[in-house]
């Protein structure tokens, strides 16, 4: 289950476990440090749990939430081990890792479907074109449209709720370039927060309220929230689900989900150890925390690339919207 609040970091759990006696008796528990994404923070919150308990708390994990970019400026400073990111990293970042010295592996975890959350009381909007969405969220929109009518003209004459990730967020970054086509390219007066759950309390109180984020916090609040389906080309309304995620209808806002685990980390037998345990659990894991697992040949692959210490990106330092689990499949075959 995600709690009801990703402030409180893992740590936490290392403390309580420490007050019980878990932690060696010189206090000198070994730490994995993570920070990154909302959306990929419930799997490697659920791995780390699970790790943690089967290290008896002789390791203690940490996993922030500063958003994807958040979490790469840290990743890049080589203050944190792990980076979990919502799309991949930018050249931009490339280019500050590479300045510092920091070399990275890049390793997809799951497949998420960006899901667009509207009121449950809201009648109108169950379905929408990506047309539409763009009129909404684009930069010209600031100001100018304010009314759901002014977005589709069966739509009400009343005033729209906007409610989105921050700009160091993945999230924001993926739905800007699928939906408006340039990443971080927005209108600016929506209610914006790196934590999904405000997101999600912003739009489940408003009848007139509308936002976007990781699908697994949709299901974790069917009760408060309708997800919007998205038309497609061919005419017809997909809705995010899983089985619409792999069977690749679900367009433009599936997306690959990753980690990035620091080359010099990676040979610290607790950060090994981590990502192995990642990677051998990840089926079962993000099932869990209702997110789509990867082939099993992908986690496999996974593990040769910490093996052989494969290092650098598959996507050029930029978002590949649209892109499928074959197209990614096909992609990690060529290495």
């Amino acid at each position: 289950m995600i709690k009801s609040s990703k402030v409180k970091t893992l740590s936490v759990v290392a403390t309580i476990a420490a007050a019980f006696g878990g932690i060696s008796a010189a206090g000198q528990a070994q730490i994995v440090k993570i920070d990154g994404s909302s959306t990929v923070y419930p799997i490697t919150e659920a791995v780390a749990e699970e790790f943690q308990k089967a290290k008896k708390g002789k390791v203690r994990v940490t996993v922030g939430i500063s958003g994807t970019g958040g979490g790469f400026k840290k990743f890049c400073r080589g203050e944190t081990d792990i980076s979990d990111a919502s799309r991949p990293i930018t050249k931009k970042e490339m280019e500050d890792c590479k300045a510092a010295g920091v070399a990275y592996l890049e390793m997809p975890v799951a497949y998420d479907a960006l899901t667009v959350v509207i009121n449950p009381k809201n009648t109108w909007a169950k379905s929408m074109t990506v047309t539409e969405l763009k009129r909404m969220w684009e930069p010209a929109a600031q100001g100018k449209i304010t009314k759901w009518n002014e977005v589709n003209p069966a739509w009400p004459n009343a005033p729209i709720k906007l409610f989105g990730p921050g700009a160091d967020s993945g999230t924001f970054e993926y739905f800007t370039e699928a939906v408006v086509g340039k990443s971080k390219a927005s209108r600016g007066d929506f209610t914006a927060s790196e934590d999904d759950n405000v997101l999600v309390q912003g739009v489940s109180r408003d009848v007139n309220g509308l936002g976007y984020f990781g699908y697994a916090y949709y299901i974790e609040n069917l009760n408060k929230l309708t997800a919007v389906s998205i038309v497609s080309p061919a005419g017809k309304a997909v809705p995010p689900s899983m089985e619409t995620v792999v069977n690749g209808t679900y367009q433009p806002l599936s997306r690959p989900i990753l980690i990035y685990i620091n080359a010099k980390s990676a040979q610290k037998p607790e950060v090994k150890e981590f990502v192995q345990f990642y990677n051998k659990h990840a089926d079962k894991l993000v099932k869990e925390v209702k997110y789509v697992p990867l082939p099993a040949r992908a986690y496999t692959h996974n593990l040769e690339t910490l093996g052989k210490m494969r290092l650098g990106t598959k996507f050029g330092g930029g978002n590949k919207v649209g892109l499928t689990i074959e197209d990614l499949m096909k992609m990690e075959a060529k290495l």
